[in-house]
Order: C-alpha cells, then sequence, then structure tokens
C-alpha cells in the first residue's frame, strides 16, 4: 500500500475505535471520549500495539504515516491551545483579585511544591530525567506539570454538569485562568536557552509591538475578518515562538492571550473548540500514544505515575482548602471547587509534549504523566457530581 492509502487506515482507526469503545461500554460518566481517545492513543502505540503485534504496527505507523499525522496534529493543537488562551478571562479575576489571586496561587502552589518534591523522588533512578535537562528544569517541570488545571476540559466537564454558567462555575473559571497563565510563564522559564537569549528577546519585542497592532486592527475588523486574521497570527506566533526555541505551543498560547473573547461571537468560539475536538484532536492523541514508552518497565512506570496523581490531587485539594479557610468558604466548596481544579488532561499532556520535545523528560516520564493525566480526568465526574448532589446544586440548579 503507499503512504496514502496507510495515512486513511490510521484515520480509520483513530476515529472509529475510541468511539466505538465510548458508544458501547457507555464511559461518558467516568470517561469521557477525550478521554477515550486518549486511552486509545496509549493503546495504539508502541508500548502496546507495538509490544503485542508489532508486525500491525509497523505496517500502519511508517514513517511517513507518523509524519503526516504529527503535522495534522500540530496545527490541531495549536488551535485548541489558541481558544484556551482567548477564553482567559482577566476582567473578571482581576475585578474579584483577593479571591482569585488568594485561590489561583494556594490551588498552583500546593500542587508545584508536592510534584517538585516527587520529581526529586524521580531524580534518584535511572530513566526519568532527559538528556538536554538541568536538575531544576527537570524538577520544576514535573512539579508544574502536578500544578497544571486543563481550563479547556474544564469548562466541557462543567457544562456536563451544567454548572458552567453558574456563580459557581464562573468563580472556578477565574481560578483556572490565573493558574493557566502562570502555566505557561513557568514554561516559558523552563525553556529559556540562554545560547539562543537574543533571539528569545527578539520575539518577545517583536511580540508586544506587533501585539499593539494587531489588537488595533482587530479592533477595527468586522468580526468575520477576525476569524482570519485569528489563524494568520497564530501560524506567525506560533513560528516566532519555535524560531527563537521556546516552542510553538508557547506562542499558540500567547496568540490566543492577547486576544479578546467579545471580539468574536461566544456560540461559534465554542462551536470552534467542539469541533476542533471532534475532527482534529483525535489525531493529537493518537501522536501523543505513539509517544509512550515503558522501557524501564510497566511497574516502575505505573508507580511513577500513581506518585504523581497522588501529589497532584492531594496538592491541588490541600491548596484550595487553605483558601476557602482563608475565605470563609461554605461548607463543602472547597472539596468541590478542589477536585474540579485538578482535572489535568489536553493542558497537561501539551505541557508534557513540550517537556518531551525539549528533552527535558525521557519517553517513561512522559508515560506516566499521561496516566496520571488521564487518571485525574477520569476521577473528575465521579467525585463532583455526588459531591454536587449534597450541596443542593444538582445540574441545572
Amino acid at each position: 500500500m503507499n503512504a496514502t492509502e496507510l495515512f486513511l487506515i490510521a484515520m480509520l482507526i483513530i476515529f472509529s475505535l475510541p468511539w466505538l469503545v465510548w458508544r458501547v461500554f457507555k464511559t461518558d460518566y467516568f470517561a469521557p471520549l477525550v478521554v477515550v481517545q486518549i486511552l486509545m492513543g496509549i493503546v495504539l502505540g508502541p508500548g502496546v500495539l507495538g509490544q503485542w503485534f508489532p508486525e500491525y504496527y509497523q505496517f500502519v505507523f511508517t514513517p511517513p504515516v507518523v509524519q503526516s499525522l504529527n503535522g495534522v496534529a500540530w496545527w490541531a493543537v495549536m488551535l485548541f491551545v489558541m481558544i484556551a488562551g482567548i477564553e482567559l478571562d482577566l476582567g473578571q479575576a482581576w475585578k474579584h483579585r483577593r479571591e482569585s489571586g488568594i485561590t489561583a496561587g494556594l490551588a498552583l502552589g500546593a500542587p508545584l511544591l508536592l510534584g517538585c518534591g516527587a520529581a526529586v523522588v524521580l531524580l534518584g533512578f535511572d530513566g526519568w530525567i532527559g538528556p538536554k535537562a538541568l536538575g531544576w528544569q527537570f524538577v520544576v517541570g514535573i512539579g508544574m506539570a502536578c500544578a497544571v488545571t486543563a481550563l479547556p476540559i474544564l469548562i466541557l466537564l462543567m457544562e456536563k454538569l451544567d454548572i458552567l454558567r453558574a456563580p459557581l462555575g464562573q468563580r472556578i473559571l477565574r481560578y483556572a485562568s490565573l493558574d493557566d497563565i502562570a502555566i505557561w510563564g513557568v514554561l516559558a522559564l523552563i525553556l529559556m536557552d540562554w545560547s539562543r537569549i537574543g533571539k528569545q528577546v527578539v520575539f518577545l519585542v517583536g511580540f508586544v509591538v506587533l501585539g499593539w497592532a494587531f489588537r488595533r486592527l482587530m479592533a477595527w475588523l468586522d468580526e468575520k475578518d477576525r476569524w482570519y486574521v485569528a489563524l494568520i497570527w497564530l501560524a506567525l506566533c506560533g513560528f516566532g515562538a519555535d524560531w527563537s526555541g521556546l516552542h510553538f505551543m508557547v506562542g499558540a498560547f500567547l496568540a490566543g492571550a492577547i486576544m479578546d473573547a467579545h471580539w468574536f461571537n461566544q456560540e461559534k468560539l465554542d462551536q470552534l473548540r467542539h469541533h476542533v475536538l471532534l475532527v482534529m484532536m483525535p489525531v493529537f492523541f493518537l501522536s501523543t500514544g505513539l509517544r509512550t514508552n515503558w522501557a524501564v518497565g510497566g511497574v516502575e512506570v505505573f508507580a511513577a505515575a500513581a506518585l504523581l496523581l497522588v501529589v497532584s490531587v492531594a496538592g491541588k485539594l490541600i491548596g484550595v482548602r487553605i483558601a476557602g479557610k482563608v475565605l470563609g468558604w461554605g461548607q463543602g466548596e472547597a472539596s468541590l471547587i478542589g477536585w474540579l481544579l485538578q482535572t489535568k488532561a489536553l493542558i497537561m499532556i501539551i505541557f508534557a509534549n513540550i517537556l518531551l520535545d525539549k528533552q527535558i523528560i525521557t519517553n517513561e516520564t512522559f508515560t506516566a504523566l499521561l496516566l496520571m493525566a488521564v487518571a485525574s480526568t477520569m476521577l473528575t465526574v465521579p467525585v463532583v457530581a455526588p459531591k454536587l448532589r449534597r450541596m443542593g446544586q444538582t445540574p441545572g440548579g
């Protein structure tokens, strides 16, 4: 078969298998379709399918096919990250800056510290730190991976629980938005390359100057033109960030963060996010699964994933509980908010992909982080839904 036929076979697998598992086994309560797609990406990767059926794996996932899939995945994830940046509502966070600052700071700081501690433990063993990483980069990178809140998936889960537009949902979005900015800021610090500092300064200065002009242009354009100009801006920022040694996904986030959500119809923006998840992101999940590895041993990878899951969930719950005490929240609020904010999924997987690309972590560490992200997301709805009922905030309430 030629490369086109193999590519289409891969696409057939990518879109059919996860949907069938999700639909037949009715996993939506504990594993939304995006989680099933991530899991199927792992199953179809070299660690599972490549080990059990190496002939089939090598037949379909040839280098040309993988490269083609990667191209689709790059653009899909850039769109997704840009939308996450657009959805940041810094105005609301500033209006409630004391509450938002305290909660976001503690919700980020506690799991970051515990995650750094877990990373120090992993440093004591071979096979976890990447070949180009300094010790502090690995420790802070793992710590921040444990502190991530996946804003786009949080939005999807709160839509599912019917609390997104409620006051509680809007509060949680404010906290997650501030954490999102901190996460990308720390990532940029981790990726700072002193041998390429000149390029990075040029990029950041250029971004500020062009960003000012871009905002003026977007405010002047009609909405139908804004969508096209936003895509041009996305490609430009992604190229500039990658050229400077940061990463194209850092550029994608900056491209979205500088845009105002009110420039776009909210319903159309929601539709775009859903369509990117439906049409393109499954390819990213598969390409992510192709990077998983169990070379240090399956037991060790699962043990590392369990350690990271415990510190990430416990850290988030501890941080939010302290915030609740300081701010005088009602009974049960801190636990509910903490469980929602510990959702990892896509943003942490994107974050881990960047660390892997820059060789700060190994494939084994990436696999452990991926498993942790999936488990944390699968825990969210089964834990939160009963809490909402006990608090009298049933879906629609």
